[in-house]
């Protein structure tokens, strides 16, 4: 039975420092999950195309996504 990787947090969140001990069985289940994930041509192509489109955008505006969607002041 495969783990929620979400039972990772909320282990460390409920063990403090001894998380290293006793979250092992949820860390193991989070890297199988996203082993995954990497693994997936789907999901890589998907990442390509975000990053890619991103890019192009920053290409013609200079300006970081980050930065770009951001919402101005309304004082100005």
């Amino acid at each position: 039975m495969a783990l929620d990787p979400a039972d990772f947090t909320k282990c460390c969140k409920d063990s403090g420092i001894l998380m290293v001990v006793k979250c092992r069985k949820e860390n193991s289940a989070l890297k199988e999950c996203l082993t995954a994930h990497y693994n997936d041509p789907a999901f890589y192509e998907e990442c390509k195309m975000e990053y890619l489109k991103e890019r192009e955008e920053f290409r013609k505006t200079g300006i970081p996504t980050k930065k770009r969607l951001q919402k101005l002041p309304t004082s100005m």
